[in-house]
């Protein structure tokens, strides 16, 4: 199996060009057959299934918000199946909500094991995606992240870890992954530019052009049973480019 066959971009990475078709003409013109949208494409998902298949292009999973999770799950289920897509990952709890005592986290996870529950009789796996908060120590040592786990309990919640946020929140990428290994369905593969530079991308960097080794942390995340490698950047300055670096940097790795 190539890298390119398992290799996806999260269309987030490239919301500063707005216009759906221009992002969707740029990821297939880098080379990408497989792009991650957000919790926005769910909800006009015919319209989408048909841009991506005009290009080649296929969703590999899905962002997905709480609410939307709540609110109208049916409608997600049905978005998924428009698709072609068996992964949704919530990404973030709201600002707010994110210094939230122990017992929130808590509830966070043991609400997302139960959903889970539900979409996988459907045959859609969800997970959690992770950022640096989640590190925060909440109950003695035990961080955020470790308290969704485990209120999720033996719940199909998965995760769809986000290495380099691992990283920001100072935590060992390896390790953690190599602990939750069994709910580790993908990964996001982003980099840090090294200190005091790119300032103006909030210190983000192409994937291959930052400080993290990829080539060891794209296999670690095979290893633990990643299924998908998704590309992305919160701020790139030149989103086109970041998509063509970035391919051009892991089609070079070999799996």
């Amino acid at each position: 199996m190539s890298v390119t066959d398992i290799l996806s971009i999260q269309l987030y990475t490239l919301r500063t060009l707005e216009d759906l078709d221009l992002i969707l003409d740029t990821v297939a013109g880098a080379g990408y057959r497989h792009v991650e949208t957000v919790g926005s494409h769910l909800d006009k998902a015919s319209e989408v299934r048909s841009k991506l298949d005009a290009r080649g292009l296929k969703a590999s999973s899905s962002h997905v918000s709480m609410a939307a999770l709540r609110e109208k799950p049916d409608v997600i289920v049905e978005a998924c199946r428009t698709l072609g897509l068996t992964h949704l990952y919530m990404p973030a709890v709201p600002p707010e909500e994110r210094d939230m005592a122990a017992d929130g986290w808590r509830s966070l996870g043991h609400e997302l094991g139960q959903i889970a529950e539900r979409f996988q009789a459907q045959g859609i796996r969800l997970g959690y995606h992770n950022h640096h908060w989640e590190l925060k120590p909440k109950d003695g040592a035990k961080t955020a992240l470790e308290l969704i786990f485990e209120a999720a309990g033996s719940s199909p919640l998965t995760w769809q870890a986000d290495v380099a946020w691992l990283v920001r929140g100072e935590a060992d990428p390896k390790e953690w992954i190599d602990r939750y290994r069994s709910r580790v369905t993908a990964a996001h593969v982003k980099d840090i530019a090294p200190a005091g530079q790119n300032e103006d991308q909030d210190g983000w960097a192409d994937v291959g052009s930052g400080v993290l080794n990829w080539r060891e942390l794209w296999r670690v995340c095979r290893e633990a049973g990643a299924e998908w490698m998704v590309v992305e950047h919160d701020k790139p300055a030149d989103p086109a480019q970041t998509a063509r670096a970035s391919f051009a940097f892991l089609r070079s790795i070999e799996d």
